[in-house]
């Protein structure tokens, strides 16, 4: 079906709000970059994930949880200085009217809506439209231009619900009492939504966390996520975790800490485990099919639910989602931008 654009202004060219540079996305007008790649001298970031939010800014503008996160993982002059925006407030910089809108991806996680002469350009950010007990919903928001990410944009990902998954996990804790199972899961955001999703299906037992983990849950706590009781792993006998379920980085799986626990189910919770050649290189006994991104039919609906009537595609397979807006009607370009993927915690976080 080809789809003509409802919403396109003809008033201004995107591209004299926002285009690409190798620092990441740039407004002229504004003297702004999105989710900068290298140190600028203002920075609006979307999302506290490393490969979006990184340190050394002049100045960064996002959202509180954001900067709180952000805070957490660099330390407190992680920028010259700061400015938090909350959802929906509208900040002008020169010209360019600037708000922030749920992404649904992670806490405090958001789209950067730009406005210009009657022009509406919005940066997804990295997002999600499945519910998340831990933060905010994904809100539509009508534009001219989308950009959007790809990560998973092939037909091959069509991911299961959370509750799914963590059903399964639970399945496999109740067939292997003996056992404790190990959850790799990234330190922001999924780590935390794993926990509230086994809250929401009834586990009421304590969740343990590596050291890495601790922080950023505790932060999730204080900004008000119920997580339940959640301890540090420390030292004990093998048998105290029969039974137990450990969220860990994926990283530790691969490491002498895993040994602590009595046979081991080893599990990760990501949309990448959609793909079982995957889960088997890295030894995943337990895949969990658990993503914090839209997968194919949500990147579909998204674009279509915007209105827009050109896309654009930061990263992830941008041309495969490219041919299909073409199918659309859509008019799309991929920008192939570098420095975005990996939100991995750094190595070597303290057990």
């Amino acid at each position: 079906m080809v789809r003509a654009a409802p919403y396109i202004s003809k008033t201004m060219q995107p591209a004299h709000i926002l285009h690409p540079r190798p620092e990441g996305l740039y407004c002229p007008k504004a003297d702004l970059y999105v989710d900068p790649t290298k140190p600028v001298s203002r920075a609006l970031i979307t999302h506290g994930h490393s490969d979006h939010a990184r340190w050394g800014h002049g100045s960064v503008l996002a959202t509180p949880e954001t900067l709180a996160i952000m805070g957490s993982r660099y330390g407190t002059e992680f920028a010259g200085s700061t400015q938090a925006l909350k959802y929906g407030e509208r900040l002008d910089i020169n010209g360019v009217t600037f708000s922030l809108h749920s992404a649904g991806h992670v806490l405090g996680s958001a789209q950067a809506l730009a406005e210009c002469a009657g022009t509406r350009v919005v940066v997804s950010g990295d997002y999600k439209r499945e519910p998340d007990p831990t933060c905010a919903p994904f809100e539509v928001v009508p534009c001219d231009v989308f950009i959007t990410e790809a990560t998973f944009a092939l037909p091959v990902f069509n991911h299961p619900t959370a509750e799914h998954e963590v059903r399964k996990l639970l399945a496999s804790v109740a067939m292997f009492p003996e056992r404790a199972h190990i959850v790799g899961a990234y330190a922001l955001g999924k780590a935390q939504r794993v926990m509230a999703e086994l809250r929401r299906c009834g586990w009421d037992k304590p969740i343990y966390v590596h050291g890495a983990l601790v922080e950023l849950t505790e932060l999730y706590q204080k900004h008000g996520v119920d997580l339940g009781d959640v301890r540090h792993v420390e030292t004990a006998p093998k048998s105290f975790y029969a039974g137990a379920i450990v969220l860990c980085p994926p990283g530790a799986l691969q490491t002498p800490w895993v040994r602590r626990f009595p046979d081991p189910v080893t599990s990760v919770a990501s949309g990448w485990m959609r793909i079982r050649a995957r889960a088997r290189q890295q030894g995943v006994e337990l895949p969990l099919v658990i993503s914090d991104h839209a997968d194919w039919c949500d990147l579909q609906r998204t674009i279509l639910d915007t209105g827009a009537g050109e896309i654009w595609i930061t990263h992830g397979e941008a041309d495969a989602l490219a041919h299909w807006c073409e199918g659309q009607g859509l008019k799309a370009k991929a920008l192939h931008l570098v420095g975005y993927g990996d939100e991995e915690e750094p190595a070597g976080a303290a057990a």
